[in-house]
């Protein structure tokens, strides 16, 4: 049964305002990835933040963080988060827990496995109990340790930290914030080859491009203590692989990952279960295992030759003399698959020769079990430990799902996903056994009608009860530039639908500023010429200029210097152009103009600046989109489509553009990172961003003056980077003193006269895009 937000009224007044804004943005991702049940611990658990009574930053900062953390490794990880964070109440200030649900989405896509996660959580705490200023740093720089770290890894660099500063709280700190020498040396001395995470979807797709087929990978730990990690396994459809591997020689982590994930693939497309495991001794599992090895391997280089040398070079032969059984396992798959090695122990030649008789039947999957039993008789008198003596092949799984117990009930799910049909059924069926007909996004059974229905008036279903679906939130990075480190997922950007307003507004701003259009009719037809250009007096064209050349020919007749440029040059000229307005529609565009007459806003003028701009874009034709937005706060950056690229510039965009509005506050960094990542989508070759504001970057929850400047001007060189040019129009007289230092000394003008800004803007657009 689907849960809507409504039914927990009650418990939304208690939340407050901010909280309940930042709860209802994220409840259409919350319905996608949490269960029934766990949306109502969810609300509940937002709620019990809140009576704690330590602010609303840390209510929203579990309401935003919740949802991811239950997309990328399930909501049993939500539950676990809540909880470790009720156990830190008391040990700890609530900016530590901030931080705690904060950085808990990275963690969880670093980390990738719940019990990964959980013992993340452990971590911290027991570092809490040991060095509890030690948790704050660690967390504002945990991007960086878990880009180089296993949770092995960084639970050994802590705990080295906590034990050699113990008494030193500067040292502490300086070493937990990764300030300090020791603690960046102890920090390479852990770092790993190659990270699970780093590969995960480049190991997805080298499977699928093998097989024609999805494989699931998640990563696994056992290097708590030692560097040494658990080995490959497959257990319910899952490829479970070590979270790091280090090189082995002269081969990559990388190449071992790949071995490692084609031969578990191997097994789940060829391997079955061993139809009575009970019965098999320890000795016996293992040859058996060892031959299965062997066969899935062969099938799959069979079909993929390749596979062979990359198998082949992780697979040591045996050292002579070696009787150890784990070293005959090594010698009986170097000998299976390597048909020129020769090992002249007689289990390893006896396994050579029974696999060799049986190649015909290798899509046998009894084979293993026939050649493995009589092996084991052979192995009598050799001593076996299963624990120490195991193969060395790194690659290689444990085997465990040829003994596991079948379920004839199981099921494939995806982390955060839930069983949901969508069924098409005729129109008799629609109306008569219809069970909920307003149900959620988390409704297990959808039904869909071929055709619309509607209603006795004539008006369609989907017209009078549909809405179009909301935007999910999309988070963004900050620059922090006192510690000089991004804060990953820490701004929250809501898309909204604007209001409409009367269209008939724009249209009387076009009839006020006719004289200006005319104007700006001669500057379009300038720029606006495409085709064929012939460009003359050029030394090296393409063909000759007669009347040129004649000139010439008589200056040498004279005994004068001649003009070499005799020359002309044919291209084809092409405005390969998108351009993207995007406004600040913060709370003090609703001031009214300097030295006017009171009755006209800043946002007025703003939006005669946008109407007239779009006006002449759609005579130039260049593709263009006008945005704006507003902030309150890191959790609710507004913004608003007014106008798309792909959209004409019609009536209903007139209509949003009267309607625009100015509230809240600019943070603007988060809005530019927006506007760039949906103009990098743009195929045109040059790429503009047009920023009209009337001040500087700011916020309701920064007192940092030159924190928010700091991150525009991060965001702007991001976007630099992506061959996006952003270039600022502002209102503010006192910009000077900023402005240069975010969008660079040529990429900004300060309008002194704001009056002339419908004048300004498209003239200004036009001049920078000849």
């Amino acid at each position: 049964m689907a849960i809507q937000l409504a039914e927990y009224e009650d418990l939304l007044e208690e939340l407050g305002e901010g909280p309940r804004t930042v709860l209802e943005a994220a409840w259409k991702d919350a319905a996608r990835v949490f269960s029934p049940r766990g949306l109502d611990a969810y609300v509940r658990a937002a709620a019990g933040l809140k009576a704690l009574g330590r602010g609303t930053d840390l209510v929203e900062s579990f309401i935003e963080s919740a949802p991811q953390v239950a997309k990328e490794i399930g909501e049993q990880a939500v539950a676990d988060l809540f909880s470790s964070a009720i156990k830190m109440y008391s040990k700890t200030s609530a900016g530590v827990l901030v931080l705690l649900f904060a950085t808990a989405p990275t963690a969880a896509a670093r980390l990738g496995e719940l019990e990964l996660f959980r013992g993340y959580l452990a971590l911290l705490d027991v570092l809490l109990s040991q060095a509890p200023r030690a948790l704050r740093p660690m967390l504002e720089k945990l991007d960086v340790l878990l880009a180089h770290l296993t949770l092995g890894g960084l639970r050994r660099w802590a705990m080295w930290g906590a034990s050699a500063h113990r008494s030193n709280f500067d040292s502490q700190a300086r070493y937990f914030g990764l300030e300090s020498e020791d603690s960046v040396a102890v920090m390479k001395k852990e770092q790993r080859g190659v990270l699970f995470v780093d590969v995960q979807r480049r190991l997805i797709m080298y499977l699928r491009a093998l097989w024609g087929r999805d494989f699931f990978l998640r990563p696994t730990s056992g290097d708590f203590e030692t560097r040494g990690g658990y080995r490959p396994y497959v257990e319910s459809y899952f490829i479970h692989l070590p979270d790091a591997f280090d090189n082995a020689g002269e081969i990559s982590g990388l190449e071992i990952y790949r071995a490692a994930a084609a031969h578990a693939a191997s097994h789940i497309v060829h391997s079955g279960r061993d139809p009575d495991p009970e019965s098999l001794n320890p000795v016996q599992r293992a040859l058996i295992g060892a031959i299965e090895d062997a066969r899935v391997d062969a099938l799959a280089c069979r079909a993929f030759p390749g596979l062979k040398a990359i198998w082949l070079g992780l697979l040591a032969p045996r050292a002579p003399g070696d009787e150890r059984f784990g070293a005959l396992l090594d010698g009986i798959g170097r000998a299976l698959l390597d048909e020129d090695y020769r090992d002249d122990h007689p289990l390893v030649e006896a396994a050579r020769k029974s696999f060799s008789a049986a190649s015909s039947r290798l899509e046998d999957k009894t084979m293993a079990r026939e050649i493995g039993l009589e092996l084991a008789k052979i192995a009598t008198g050799i001593s076996f430990n299963p624990r120490t003596d195991l193969p060395s092949c790194p690659y290689r799984d444990d085997n465990r799902h040829l003994w596991a117990e079948p379920d004839e009930d199981e099921m494939l799910l995806l982390t955060g996903q839930r069983t949901q049909v969508r069924k098409y059924v005729s129109l008799m069926e629609m109306i008569n056994t219809l069970d909920v007909e307003f149900a959620g996004e988390d409704a297990e059974e959808i039904w869909v009608l071929p055709t619309e229905l509607y209603d006795d008036d004539g008006v369609s279903f989907n017209e009078r009860e549909g809405k179009e679906p909301a935007a999910s939130p999309v988070h963004y990075r900050e620059w922090d530039y006192q510690t000089q480190l991004e804060r990953p997922n820490w701004a929250t950007l809501l898309e909204k639908r604007p209001k409409y307003g009367d269209p008939g507004k724009i249209d009387e701003v076009i009839e006020r500023h006719k004289p200006l259009i005319r104007r700006l009719k001669y500057l379009i037809e300038a720029i606006q010429p495409q085709g064929i250009i012939r460009q003359r007096k050029v030394e090296d064209g393409d063909d000759i200029d007669i009347n040129a050349a004649i000139h010439a020919a008589v200056d040498l007749r004279m005994g004068m210097q001649p003009d070499p440029r005799i020359g002309i040059r044919t291209r084809l000229q092409i405005r390969d152009l998108s351009v993207l307005l995007l406004i600040d529609l913060s709370e003090s565009t609703n001031d009214p103009v300097r030295n006017g007459d009171g009755e006209v806003k800043v946002l007025d003028l703003a939006r005669e600046a946008a109407a007239l701009l779009a006006d002449a874009l759609a005579r130039i034709g260049d593709p263009f989109a006008i945005h704006g937005f507003d902030s309150n706060g890191r959790h609710e950056v507004e913004y608003f489509r007014f106008k798309d690229f792909d959209g004409p510039y019609d009536e209903k965009v007139k209509a949003r553009l009267a309607g625009m509005t100015g509230k809240l506050s600019t943070r603007m960094g988060t809005a530019l990172r927006h506007a760039g990542s949906l103009l990098a989508r743009r195929p045109s070759q040059r790429k503009l961003i047009f920023l009209l504001t009337d001040g500087e970057p700011a916020d309701n929850d920064v007192r940092d003056p030159q924190y928010l400047r700091h991150d525009a001007k991060k965001a702007v060189e991001e976007l630099a980077r992506q061959g996006i040019t952003t270039f600022c129009l502002s209102l503010d007289p006192h910009a000077d003193e900023y402005v240069s230092r975010i969008f660079g000394f040529r990429n900004y003008m300060v309008l002194d006269h704001v009056s002339r800004l419908p004048e300004k803007l498209p003239t200004l657009y036009m001049s920078l895009t000849r």
